[in-house]
Protein backbone atom coordinates (compact mmCIF):
# COMPACT_ATOMS: atom_id res chain seq x y z
CA UNK A 1 0.00 0.00 0.00
CA UNK A 2 1.21 3.51 -0.81
CA UNK A 3 2.98 5.14 2.15
CA UNK A 4 1.07 8.31 1.32
CA UNK A 5 -1.88 6.75 3.12
CA UNK A 6 0.07 6.40 6.38
CA UNK A 7 1.52 9.89 6.09
CA UNK A 8 -1.95 11.38 5.62
CA UNK A 9 -3.44 9.25 8.37
CA UNK A 10 -0.94 10.49 10.98
CA UNK A 11 -1.42 14.05 9.75
CA UNK A 12 -5.21 13.80 10.20
CA UNK A 13 -4.79 12.17 13.62
CA UNK A 14 -2.53 14.93 14.92
CA UNK A 15 -4.76 17.64 13.45
CA UNK A 16 -7.52 16.17 15.61
CA UNK A 17 -5.20 16.27 18.67
CA UNK A 18 -4.65 19.97 18.08
CA UNK A 19 -8.36 20.55 17.62
CA UNK A 20 -9.07 18.85 20.96
CA UNK A 21 -6.56 21.09 22.76
CA UNK A 22 -7.88 24.23 21.08
CA UNK A 23 -11.47 23.30 21.93
CA UNK A 24 -10.49 22.70 25.57
CA UNK A 25 -8.75 26.08 25.66
CA UNK A 26 -11.83 27.77 24.24
CA UNK A 27 -14.00 26.08 26.89
CA UNK A 28 -11.76 27.58 29.59
CA UNK A 29 -11.62 31.11 28.24
CA UNK A 30 -13.47 32.31 31.38
CA UNK A 31 -11.65 30.07 33.90
CA UNK A 32 -9.60 32.20 36.30
CA UNK A 33 -5.87 31.51 36.14
CA UNK A 34 -6.20 28.96 33.33
CA UNK A 35 -3.08 28.33 31.24
CA UNK A 36 -3.69 27.40 27.61
CA UNK A 37 -2.63 23.96 26.38
CA UNK A 38 -0.11 23.76 23.56
CA UNK A 39 0.88 20.86 21.28
CA UNK A 40 4.26 20.07 19.82
CA UNK A 41 4.80 17.53 17.06
CA UNK A 42 7.88 16.32 15.26
CA UNK A 43 8.37 14.89 11.80
CA UNK A 44 10.00 11.49 11.25
CA UNK A 45 11.21 9.96 8.04
CA UNK A 46 9.24 6.96 6.77
CA UNK A 47 11.87 4.23 6.39
CA UNK A 48 11.34 1.16 4.24
CA UNK A 49 12.30 -0.14 0.83
CA UNK A 50 13.98 2.57 -1.21
CA UNK A 51 14.93 6.08 -0.18
CA UNK A 52 13.20 7.81 2.76
CA UNK A 53 11.35 10.46 0.75
CA UNK A 54 8.41 11.05 3.04
CA UNK A 55 7.81 12.14 6.62
CA UNK A 56 4.92 11.73 8.99
CA UNK A 57 3.92 13.38 12.26
CA UNK A 58 4.69 11.66 15.55
CA UNK A 59 4.53 12.48 19.26
CA UNK A 60 1.86 14.81 20.58
CA UNK A 61 3.67 16.54 23.42
CA UNK A 62 1.17 18.62 25.34
CA UNK A 63 2.56 21.66 27.13
CA UNK A 64 1.22 24.88 28.58
CA UNK A 65 1.40 28.54 27.73
CA UNK A 66 2.61 30.08 31.00
CA UNK A 67 2.04 33.69 30.01
CA UNK A 68 0.05 35.61 32.68
CA UNK A 69 -3.58 36.58 32.33
CA UNK A 70 -5.05 39.97 33.14
CA UNK A 71 -5.65 40.94 36.78
CA UNK A 72 -9.23 41.93 37.52
CA UNK A 73 -10.32 43.72 40.71
CA UNK A 74 -13.30 41.99 42.32
CA UNK A 75 -13.43 43.58 45.78
CA UNK A 76 -14.05 40.13 47.30
CA UNK A 77 -12.02 39.39 50.44
CA UNK A 78 -11.13 35.79 49.52
CA UNK A 79 -10.06 36.54 45.94
CA UNK A 80 -6.29 36.56 45.36
CA UNK A 81 -4.14 36.90 42.26
CA UNK A 82 -0.43 36.43 41.77
CA UNK A 83 1.47 39.29 40.18
CA UNK A 84 4.15 37.96 37.85
CA UNK A 85 5.58 34.49 38.38
CA UNK A 86 4.40 32.08 41.07
CA UNK A 87 1.72 29.63 42.15
CA UNK A 88 -0.67 28.93 45.02
CA UNK A 89 -0.01 25.62 46.79
CA UNK A 90 -3.08 23.45 47.36
CA UNK A 91 -3.74 19.92 48.58
CA UNK A 92 -4.92 17.67 45.74
CA UNK A 93 -7.52 14.93 46.17
CA UNK A 94 -4.76 12.29 46.61
CA UNK A 95 -3.15 14.32 49.41
CA UNK A 96 -0.22 15.51 47.30
CA UNK A 97 0.81 19.13 46.95
CA UNK A 98 -0.24 20.74 43.69
CA UNK A 99 -0.31 24.26 42.27
CA UNK A 100 -2.80 26.62 40.69
CA UNK A 101 -3.08 30.23 39.60
CA UNK A 102 -6.82 30.33 40.26
CA UNK A 103 -7.19 32.38 43.44
CA UNK A 104 -11.00 32.41 43.58
CA UNK A 105 -11.04 30.88 47.09
CA UNK A 106 -13.91 30.16 49.44
CA UNK A 107 -14.53 28.69 52.90
CA UNK A 108 -16.21 25.39 53.57
CA UNK A 109 -18.63 24.80 56.47
CA UNK A 110 -15.69 24.27 58.88
CA UNK A 111 -13.90 27.47 57.87
CA UNK A 112 -11.17 25.82 55.77
CA UNK A 113 -9.90 27.97 52.91
CA UNK A 114 -10.58 26.03 49.70
CA UNK A 115 -10.28 26.43 45.96
CA UNK A 116 -13.45 26.59 43.90
CA UNK A 117 -12.90 22.89 43.08
CA UNK A 118 -12.73 21.92 46.77
CA UNK A 119 -8.95 21.58 47.34
CA UNK A 120 -7.65 23.01 50.67
CA UNK A 121 -5.24 25.93 50.30
CA UNK A 122 -1.90 25.16 51.98
CA UNK A 123 -0.39 27.59 54.46
CA UNK A 124 2.57 27.55 56.84
CA UNK A 125 1.18 24.66 58.88
CA UNK A 126 -1.13 22.94 56.43
CA UNK A 127 -4.67 23.92 55.40
CA UNK A 128 -5.72 27.39 56.54
CA UNK A 129 -8.63 27.73 58.97
CA UNK A 130 -10.56 31.01 59.10
CA UNK A 131 -12.90 31.69 62.04
CA UNK A 132 -16.41 32.98 61.53
CA UNK A 133 -17.45 36.62 61.85
CA UNK A 134 -14.11 38.18 60.99
CA UNK A 135 -12.91 40.65 58.41
CA UNK A 136 -10.04 39.31 56.32
CA UNK A 137 -7.03 41.15 54.96
CA UNK A 138 -4.54 39.55 52.54
CA UNK A 139 -0.98 40.89 52.50
CA UNK A 140 1.18 41.09 49.39
CA UNK A 141 3.30 38.26 50.82
CA UNK A 142 0.25 36.02 51.36
CA UNK A 143 -0.20 36.76 55.07
CA UNK A 144 -3.84 36.44 56.15
CA UNK A 145 -4.93 38.77 58.95
CA UNK A 146 -8.34 39.03 60.57
CA UNK A 147 -10.26 41.55 62.65
CA UNK A 148 -13.42 40.47 64.53
CA UNK A 149 -16.64 42.03 63.27
CA UNK A 150 -18.58 44.32 65.62
CA UNK A 151 -18.17 45.11 69.37
CA UNK A 152 -15.56 47.74 68.57
CA UNK A 153 -12.76 45.15 68.71
CA UNK A 154 -9.89 46.15 66.48
CA UNK A 155 -7.18 43.68 67.52
CA UNK A 156 -5.57 42.15 64.46
CA UNK A 157 -4.85 38.41 64.47
CA UNK A 158 -2.52 36.76 61.96
CA UNK A 159 -3.89 33.40 60.86
CA UNK A 160 -1.01 32.29 58.73
CA UNK A 161 0.48 32.70 55.33
CA UNK A 162 -0.54 31.19 52.03
CA UNK A 163 2.26 29.03 50.64
CA UNK A 164 3.50 30.63 47.43
CA UNK A 165 6.01 28.84 45.22
CA UNK A 166 7.87 29.66 42.06
CA UNK A 167 9.53 26.55 40.59
CA UNK A 168 11.00 26.54 37.10
CA UNK A 169 8.00 26.63 34.75
CA UNK A 170 9.73 24.15 32.46
CA UNK A 171 9.39 21.54 35.22
CA UNK A 172 5.67 22.11 35.75
CA UNK A 173 3.31 19.42 34.48
CA UNK A 174 -0.47 19.69 34.26
CA UNK A 175 -2.38 16.79 35.82
CA UNK A 176 -5.71 15.33 34.78
CA UNK A 177 -7.33 17.33 37.61
CA UNK A 178 -6.18 20.57 35.97
CA UNK A 179 -3.63 21.28 38.72
CA UNK A 180 0.09 21.62 38.05
CA UNK A 181 2.84 19.65 39.77
CA UNK A 182 6.59 19.57 39.60
CA UNK A 183 8.25 16.77 37.67
CA UNK A 184 8.56 13.85 40.06
CA UNK A 185 5.82 15.27 42.30
CA UNK A 186 8.21 16.71 44.90
CA UNK A 187 6.80 19.75 46.80
CA UNK A 188 8.34 23.04 45.76
CA UNK A 189 9.90 25.31 48.36
CA UNK A 190 8.06 28.45 49.44
CA UNK A 191 9.30 31.57 47.65
CA UNK A 192 9.15 34.88 49.54
CA UNK A 193 9.55 36.88 46.34
CA UNK A 194 6.13 35.93 44.96
CA UNK A 195 3.76 38.89 45.23
CA UNK A 196 -0.02 38.72 45.75
CA UNK A 197 -2.76 41.13 44.83
CA UNK A 198 -5.73 40.94 47.18
CA UNK A 199 -9.37 41.34 46.12
CA UNK A 200 -8.42 40.42 42.56
CA UNK A 201 -8.43 37.46 40.17
CA UNK A 202 -6.27 36.53 37.20
CA UNK A 203 -8.13 35.90 33.98
CA UNK A 204 -7.48 32.98 31.64
CA UNK A 205 -4.64 33.61 29.18
CA UNK A 206 -6.68 32.10 26.33
CA UNK A 207 -7.27 34.40 23.36
CA UNK A 208 -10.75 33.47 22.15
CA UNK A 209 -10.36 35.11 18.74
CA UNK A 210 -7.07 33.29 18.09
CA UNK A 211 -8.66 29.99 19.17
CA UNK A 212 -11.47 30.45 16.64
CA UNK A 213 -8.97 31.11 13.86
CA UNK A 214 -6.89 28.10 14.97
CA UNK A 215 -9.97 25.86 14.89
CA UNK A 216 -10.72 26.89 11.30
CA UNK A 217 -7.10 26.30 10.28
CA UNK A 218 -6.95 22.89 12.00
CA UNK A 219 -10.25 21.88 10.39
CA UNK A 220 -8.82 22.71 6.97
CA UNK A 221 -5.65 20.77 7.75
CA UNK A 222 -7.76 17.73 8.69
CA UNK A 223 -9.81 18.02 5.46
CA UNK A 224 -6.60 18.26 3.44
CA UNK A 225 -5.25 15.07 4.98
CA UNK A 226 -8.53 13.24 4.31
CA UNK A 227 -8.43 14.34 0.66
CA UNK A 228 -4.88 13.00 0.41
CA UNK A 229 -6.10 9.65 1.74
CA UNK A 230 -8.86 9.66 -0.86
CA UNK A 231 -6.30 10.44 -3.56
CA UNK A 232 -4.12 7.55 -2.40
CA UNK A 233 -7.14 5.25 -2.62
CA UNK A 234 -7.99 6.46 -6.13
CA UNK A 235 -4.39 5.96 -7.24
CA UNK A 236 -4.46 2.41 -5.90
CA UNK A 237 -7.70 1.66 -7.76
CA UNK A 238 -6.33 3.05 -11.04
CA UNK A 239 -3.15 1.04 -10.65
CA UNK A 240 -5.18 -2.13 -10.07
CA UNK A 241 -7.23 -1.44 -13.20
CA UNK A 242 -4.11 -0.94 -15.30
CA UNK A 243 -2.54 -4.12 -13.98
CA UNK A 244 -5.78 -6.03 -14.70
CA UNK A 245 -5.82 -4.84 -18.31
CA UNK A 246 -2.20 -5.75 -18.88
CA UNK A 247 -2.50 -9.28 -17.41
Amino acid sequence: MDRLLYVSMTGAQHALYKQASTTNNLANVNTQGYKAETNSFRALWVYGDGMPTRTFAVDATTGSDMSPGTLMQTGRDLDMAIQGKGWFAVQAADGSEAYTRNGGFQMDSEGTLMTGAGQPVIGDGGPIQIPANVQITIGRDGTISTVPNGNGVTQVAVLGRVKLVNPDEKTMVRGEDGLFRTEGGQPAEADNTVVLAGNALESSNVNAAKCMVDLITQSRQFDMQVKMMQTADQNAQKASQILSLSS
